[in-house]
């Protein structure tokens, strides 16, 4: 399996140049913006010439592809020229994917209303909102479907230079919310595409499983239980109303939120809390702690798997996946179904051979 990596101008996705590079990994996910790293090759001027053309941080758009197929596509944001004595030389470089453009480098800079709006129309309106600013497209397609039926009010005001992607991600994260990332792939005719992906309320991908097995394509499974961000009571705190500044003021706070069928049962009493400084809307503010407490309130059970990757290349993110596991925990075999919600992949280098990492949700 051969790997390039095809540096493009970020704003016109112009071909710069195609780069070999080697201990490269990657990943992506549902929820949280993915990376890569890898390092660039020098081995004479004319490569060093071409690397300090290409890479230019902060302006690049990096595609990673295996033979034709587009594995992993971001923005370039860390560049690193290494020279050592003898003539060695190298460059390391990192990307984050496209979400990160959004989630840390764009603000709201205007004071944006929607009234009665569907969820997933103001998170469209969001992105092109930051597009239509000068120098902001970077070619992000917005299709204008699905729709949730969701309705929701919200008001972003211009002083709190609120992050665009952040803002999205506080909406998706409201009860009955949703989910959004950027997908990139290359077509039929072998043009690139970034699109932004909505689901609701969940991403999924495909009509038929992906069926995996230990022994088998399953190199290793973990299940592991995580109670340390366990919660069963749950308060929200929201912004901080400041009309008399003479006065003293404090933050909105949410309706304690209780289980009380938990503390029935046997369970101690948990306390979580979140803070949403944006938020001055009472009703907002607690479905976003309705939404936190329901995400808590449970230890997190994360089932992760390591494969051998297939010529068919990794399940797609929001793609449903059958395990069929026979191992010491599981002596007579279990069959389970999962969404994949993010991957890690380290591609076959020096005999070792290419391997991924899986991150799935039971459904």
């Amino acid at each position: 399996m051969t790997y390039q990596l095809l540096v493009c101008d970020l704003r016109s996705d112009r071909l710069m140049d195609r780069l070999p590079i080697t201990g490269v990994t990657c990943d992506d996910y549902i929820g949280k913006t993915g990376t890569l790293s890898g390092t660039i090759p020098v081995p004479d001027q004319y490569m060093a010439r071409r690397v300090q053309d290409a890479l230019i941080s902060g302006r690049t758009a990096l595609w990673l592809v295996r033979d034709q197929t587009v594995v992993w596509s971001g923005i370039q944001w860390t560049d690193v020229q290494i020279s050592v004595d003898r003539g060695s030389a190298s460059a390391q470089v990192q990307g984050a994917t496209a979400e990160s453009y959004f989630r840390d480098h764009r603000e709201i800079v205007d004071t944006l209303i929607a009234t009665g709006e569907d969820q997933l129309d103001i998170a469209r309106d969001l992105i092109t909102y930051a597009q239509a600013k000068p120098g902001g497209h970077i070619g992000i397609e917005v299709p204008p479907t699905p729709l949730s039926g969701v309705l929701r009010d919200r008001t972003y005001v211009v002083w709190d230079l609120a992050n665009v992607g952040k803002r999205i991600d506080e909406l998706a994260a409201t009860a009955n919310g949703f989910e959004w990332r950027i997908n990139c792939y290359r077509d039929a005719s072998g043009a690139r595409h970034r699109v932004l992906q909505l689901g609701y309320p969940r991403i999924l991908v495909g009509s038929s499983d992906t069926v995996l097995s230990m022994p088998g394509q399953i190199i290793s499974y973990k299940k592991s239980r995580d109670a340390s961000v366990q919660a069963n009571a749950w308060i929200a705190r929201g912004a901080t109303p400041n009309s008399n500044l003479a006065a003293a003021s404090y933050p909105l706070l949410s309706t304690p939120l209780t289980t009380p069928a938990d503390y029935a049962a046997g369970w101690p009493r948990l306390d979580g809390s979140s803070d949403y400084s944006s938020v001055t809307d009472p009703a907002t503010l607690q479905q976003h702690a309705a939404a936190d407490l329901a995400r808590q309130v449970r230890p997190v059970v994360i089932p992760q798997v390591t494969i051998r990757t297939s010529d068919e290349g990794l399940p797609a993110i929001g793609s449903t996946v059958r395990l069929r596991i026979v191992d010491l925990y599981n002596p007579t075999g279990i069959t389970s179904r999962y969404r994949v919600v993010g991957w890690r992949l380290t591609p076959e280098e020096r005999g070792r051979p290419e391997q991924a990492d899986l991150y799935l949700e039971v459904i």
